[in-house]
């Protein structure tokens, strides 16, 4: 990872009329670096990515990219209406051709096992052949910052373990920040190397082994999750999540 940052939220809340959703948010993300976000049922992870993909405007404070940001998304859910007739082919077309070269897309066709599924239909693809399609389609845009919202729900352990390792080990050329936010605790603990807990404000962040035995996060994840670390409390009061 880079120390050199590549995004900065500073003092971000976001409200809707009188209800604040998110509440003095300072997060930096670095250069190739990738972070975990965590946090129970409406916590506020879907209006944070809404932020940092610019679909929504902070009511205070800023987001600043400290260079140009080539963004990408893969999205939790993708549905495709069955009058629309989309094609696997159809929607990797969408994406710019001059950002790869032709060895290394066919790296990410390769890898992901895209060719057998090319003029299928979107709408008739599995969950992890649909994942497989979508994570291919956000990165033949090679961002530099790819989000991820919940990329392994639905997904059986074996095509977790498998997906999760593919994005672990993206080849030089595919190296981007990544921004994961997953319900998956034995993942994001294991492969984070740093996690984000939020609960309209930023409850506590750091590695995996400073906050995983806090009384907060047991209270919110001990049901779920359980691992020894070593770790000084946080003072943060926490709900118990329906899903992440």
């Amino acid at each position: 990872m880079s120390d050199q940052k590549l995004l900065s939220l500073n003092s971000v809340s976001y409200d809707i009329d009188q209800l604040r959703l998110l509440s003095d948010i300072t997060i930096d993300i670095a250069v190739n670096e990738t972070v975990s976000l965590i946090g129970p049922n409406g916590a506020g992870k879907s209006t944070l990515v809404k932020l940092i993909l610019g679909l929504i405007t902070p009511t205070h404070g800023h987001i600043t990219a400290h260079q140009p940001l080539q963004l990408s998304y893969v999205p939790q859910r993708f549905s495709v209406p069955p009058i629309l007739p989309l094609r696997v082919q159809d929607l990797l077309a969408q994406a710019d051709k001059k950002r790869l070269t032709p060895t290394q897309r066919d790296f990410i066709f390769d890898n992901l096992s895209l060719t057998s599924l090319l003029i299928r239909q979107m709408r008739n693809l599995s969950g992890g052949e649909t994942q497989r399609v979508l994570l291919a389609r956000a990165l033949l845009d090679k961002p530099n910052l790819l989000i991820l919202d919940e990329p392994m729900q639905g997904l059986d352990p074996e095509t977790e373990v498998w997906l999760y390792q593919f994005i672990d080990k993206l080849p030089d050329f595919l190296r981007c920040a990544m921004l994961v936010v997953s319900h998956d605790l034995h993942w994001v603990m294991k492969g984070s190397r740093r996690v984000i807990c939020l609960n309209k404000h930023i409850c506590c962040e750091g590695q995996p082994s400073e906050l995983a035995v806090t009384t907060e996060f047991q209270r919110l994840f001990g049901h779920h999750y359980e691992q020894p670390y070593v770790h000084k409390p946080h003072a943060c009061e926490h709900h118990a999540p329906h899903e992440m």
